[in-house]
């Protein structure tokens, strides 16, 4: 990588002097200016990785002048040298977000010291902001992959919600997605430059999980040997994604609740209460209003949290998105392993297609690497795949080819009918039958639990 240094003096023995430090620096290309309306052009049409500069500018004031270059480059460092340096240029110059201040005579070796420390910290910025750039555009609506009905709605829903600071819970099976539709509504909200921070309830001991939420004070317990913040106080300014919500014990449940409501916690071993801006979202795989039946999920927390659900269905229920998950899948893991751009035979194709994914996404996401991985050529073929997808496609397709004897005939009445009312009545049916035991419910309709479980939070039919 080559650095740009730009250097503004109205000394030309001083622009030379400097130039030559920059000699034995290969990776620096240097730029001169004399005069603050020529610097100030160069930034307009350049971009610059540092900038260094005299404070005396006959044209405008010094402190306009370095207004002037941060209003124009922000996040590229400006070191100040000058011959007439004070306590109060130097406040000045610091308050207008100057990286080093340096009076003369310096040493040449102090003078690069700094600029190695400027250049590093610019290349970093850089970075940053690619980075940031790079994640923010991989959460952009228009590349969550899903032309369903199921999913355009799910992402209806999450669009309408972003621009709010309204409590989201998110609900499917695991592998739906959970994870990156709370990132989604993050990165495409009001607060996107703030801190998102993600904690899983269920990867933590309960003994730990109350520290990790709160944060606690120097000699809280034992081993608190120093005062540390809690993941609601990191995520202050910004977003907190509580996944696996369902397991957090009944103790911390009503310390969460009292968060959620007022937005202020306490440290463990600590008296100050501290406030905490942050828009909440959380996840589960299970049915709330089951376990708050059941008593292990309180109904009040249960009520704060569910303020705008979103429900993420199982990839079985949206085949037409399996083939276009499994091309994008593809094309990320060939340019991942360096390898040239790899197709899905058209067998293969109908395996997937065939297959329940029962893993949901993420099971297709480690069924597609694997390929990838196993492929030598340009082509994902059949000896590419688990047996386990191969036997389980045969399989069914082995049921599907049998003569049919329970086959329901069925004729549209000439005004036609509302699917959706017509599948309520189903599942409603099945439930009746089955005197609510939702397991024989969902057998009754062919259907997986985790599958029936969709439709009865589908229809509101989950009580």
């Amino acid at each position: 990588m080559t650095y740009r240094v730009l250097i503004a003096d109205d000394e030309e023995r001083m622009r030379r002097v400097l130039a030559m430090v920059f000699d034995e620096m290969k990776d620096v290309k240097v730029v001169t200016s004399s005069n603050c309306v020529t610097t100030l052009n160069y930034l307009d049409k350049e971009r610059f990785h540092l900038i260094i500069t005299d404070l005396k500018v006959p044209e405008m004031g010094r402190v306009e002048f370095l207004r002037a270059i941060k209003g124009k480059l922000p996040d590229v460092p400006v070191i100040v040298l000058t011959a007439y340096g004070s306590v109060g240029s130097a406040i000045d110059a610091m308050k207008e977000g100057v990286f080093d201040y340096l009076t003369a005579p310096f040493e040449n070796d102090i003078l690069k010291l700094a600029v190695k420390r400027a250049l590093k910290m610019s290349s970093l910025a850089i970075e940053n902001k690619f980075l940031r750039q790079e994640l923010e555009s991989h959460y952009d609506f228009k590349n969550i992959i899903g032309n369903s009905p199921q999913v355009v709605d799910s992402l209806r829903l999450v669009g309408e919600v972003s621009n709010t600071d309204s409590t989201v819970l998110i609900t499917g099976e695991s592998g739906t997605g959970k994870e990156l539709i709370a990132r989604a509504i993050h990165y495409n909200s009001n607060r996107a430059c703030g801190p998102l921070i993600a904690l899983n309830c269920a990867a933590i001991p309960e003994n730990l999980l109350e520290s990790e939420l709160f944060g606690y004070e120097k000699g809280a317990f034992t081993s608190a040997e120093k005062t540390k913040k809690g993941r609601f106080e990191l995520a202050s300014g910004g977003t907190f994604f509580l996944d696996e919500i369902s397991e957090m014990s009944a103790a911390i449940q009503a310390k969460v609740l009292r968060v959620i409501e007022s937005r202020e916690l306490e440290r463990l071993g600590g008296t100050e209460t501290i406030k905490v801006d942050i828009r909440i979202i959380c996840a589960t795989n299970k049915n709330l209003e089951e376990l708050v039946k059941c008593g292990k999920f309180r109904e009040d927390l249960y009520y704060r949290i569910s303020v705008f659900p979103i429900i993420l269905p199982p990839l079985r229920d949206r085949k037409e998105d399996i083939i276009p998950l499994s091309k994008h899948f593809l094309k990320q893991f060939s340019m991942k392993m360096g390898k040239s751009p790899i197709s899905l035979s058209k067998e293969v194709e109908k395996l997937l297609l065939m297959h329940r994914w029962e893993g949901n996404i993420r099971e297709l996401q480690n069924v597609i690497e694997r390929a990838v991985i196993l492929c030598k050529s340009n082509i994902i073929t059949t000896e590419h795949l688990p047996t386990s997808i191969v036997k389980c496609a045969l399989s069914t397709d082995k049921l599907q080819n049998q003569p049919q004897n329970n086959s329901i005939v069925f004729d549209i009445p000439p005004h036609g009918l509302s699917l959706d009312a017509l599948e309520r009545q189903l599942v409603t049916q099945a439930l009746e039958k089955s005197k609510n035991n939702k397991t024989k419910a969902a057998k009754l309709l062919g259907l997986t639990r985790g599958t029936f479980r969709y439709r009865l939070l589908k229809y509101g039919l989950s009580n």
